[in-house]
């Protein structure tokens, strides 16, 4: 195969350079998040994936919201030649994934091992904040302990109680230890990981090869030469084994490596958390996935002492994530279901946010609001086997209009077919932000053309606007309400649009 440049990992001086995998649609939510968030430069996509530098530390990087699991970037290149259906060949094409760029690889370890040496420091500075040395607890409350006894043997002389102090020491020390030994065990964990990660000191990283194949290449490698991603998997090990010394182990690596092999792309990352980003620690019932409740959220230009519903809460996933991103806010969750408003509150009980949050069961179409009472309205409209609407779209979303201030904001989760009911009848096809549109494939192209200029931020947030805006251009206003913006996303084994709205005038103007 032809020598094509490739992105590697390395950190240069403005940072470096990783890449985020999200739901297809949400490409154009998580570009500007980083750049938000992360102060993000060189950001681009490709299918499924955005990649960005920055200099970024951990810490920064878990509150991303809008990505499922976050990578480290090796290199990125064009596919591997498979059109021939040699195994020995194509076997050889893999190993050139690592013999060829050796570097890349020691450079991506490098900043590894960086990044957690730095998150490593920071935590044990919060340690030593929260949980003074051992020393000196002890010679705090040895200090006070002697105190305590002077004064109650003036008190007590002839009682006996002088095992106070002893007791008192027993139990200091006790507690010391405790506060030691946790620190010792968390340090010493970072430590090795670090260690491990050492480029100077190859053979003491472990790691293990996990490996994804889709499109074509994937019907080659399986059907053709007999070749499953696992078997991927084992042949790029021997290959890092051989060329940098390091030792498998399946069960507990210091290093994962991560690569995605399509007929677009070569990719291969360092997975930078074991848990992936999407995966909530404080959502206790899992409603509608994080990732789609965050972008529909950021999509409604939240502002501090805003008054936020949504009249069909269900789990209160939109509410949560809204909440702990925007917390100066009044939120109300309303639901007809007491099954969906009990689940919420218990949601909002493990996130710590029932006091910041208020629960209605009241129907949609019928909202004990005022008129243009409300700043923002965020939903998902049901349209799942379970939950589905029974009420005629168009109506709820006059009640919703007539409860939103002039100025104010409606983002929801669509379906198609309700889509298609909000175009008056619009049976004509839309292309959208979404993968395998007009729109996205020259940008796919762009992101690894040979020789030129890879795809940068301006060119593929020019790409997503424009389909947005022909999808606009076809939606036709709904009484006050106006189309704003338009997504295609996609929710597992069907699609869905997230659509805003902006209402320009008061009812009957």
């Amino acid at each position: 195969m032809a020598a094509v440049p490739t992105d590697s990992g390395s950190r240069p001086a403005a940072g470096a350079r990783f890449f985020c995998t999200a739901g297809r649609g949400l490409e154009p939510f998580l570009m500007r998040e980083v750049r938000a968030r992360l102060a993000a430069t060189q950001v681009e996509y490709i299918s499924g994936k955005v990649f960005f530098t920055t200099c970024s530390d951990l810490n920064m990087l878990k509150k991303l919201k809008s990505a499922e699991r976050l990578f480290l970037l090796i290199k990125k290149q064009f596919p591997l030649n498979v059109s021939s259906v040699s195994k020995g060949k194509i076997l050889s094409e893999i190993q050139r994934l690592i013999n060829d760029d050796p570097e890349s690889w020691l450079n991506a370890i490098s900043t590894w091992k960086n990044l957690l040496e730095l998150d490593a420091k920071k935590d044990k500075l919060f340690q030593r904040a929260a949980n003074p040395p051992k020393r000196k607890v002890e010679e705090n409350d040895i200090i006070n302990a002697k105190k305590l006894k002077t004064k109650q043997l003036q008190v007590l002389q002839e009682s006996g109680e002088c095992s106070l102090e002893k007791q008192t020491e027993e139990e200091t020390q006790e507690q010391g230890d405790f506060l030691t030994e946790r620190e010792k065990s968390q340090e010493a964990f970072q430590n090795d990981v670090v260690k491990a990660a050492d480029a100077k000191n190859q053979k003491n990283l472990t790691f293990r090869v996990s490996c994804r194949c889709s499109g074509a290449i994937a019907k080659t490698f399986t059907a053709q030469v007999h070749l499953p991603p696992k078997e991927v998997g084992r042949i790029t090990g021997i290959a890092l084994m051989k060329q940098f010394g390091w030792k498998a182990d399946l069960r507990n690596p210091n290093l994962e490596i991560f690569i995605h092999l399509n007929d677009i792309y070569s990719v291969v990352g360092i997975p930078v958390f074991r848990i992936p980003l999407a995966s909530r620690a404080y959502i206790k019932t899992a409603g509608l996935r994080s990732t789609i409740a965050w972008a529909l959220a950021s999509l409604a230009e939240i502002q501090a002492g805003a008054f936020v519903l949504d009249p069909m809460c269900g789990l209160g996933t939109i509410l949560l994530e809204a909440a702990k991103e925007w917390p100066d806010v009044y939120y109300v969750g309303a639901d007809v279901s007491d099954s969906q408003l009990l689940g919420a509150y218990d949601n909002l009980k493990a996130a710590g946010l029932k006091n910041k949050i208020e629960l209605l069961q009241v129907s949609v179409i019928d909202l004990p609001l005022p008129s243009e009472s409300v700043d923002v309205i965020i939903s998902d409209i049901p349209f799942g086997k379970k939950f589905k609407l029974g009420e005629d779209i168009k109506s709820i979303l006059q009640e919703m209009e007539r409860v939103l201030h002039v100025g104010g904001a409606i983002v929801l989760l669509l379906s198609e077919e309700h889509h298609r009911r909000l175009k008056d009848g619009d049976q004509s096809s839309i292309p959208l932000s979404s993968e395998g549109s007009h729109t996205g494939e020259p940008s796919i192209k762009k992101c690894l053309k040979p020789g030129g200029k890879t795809g940068t931020s301006e060119t593929v947030s020019s790409s997503f606007e424009a389909s947005s805006q022909e999808c606009l251009d076809k939606t036709p206003p709904f009484g006050s309400l106006v189309p704003v913006e338009c997504h295609k996303v996609s929710l597992g084994r069907t699609d869905a649009f997230i659509c805003k709205y902006r209402k320009l005038h008061s009812l009957g103007l």
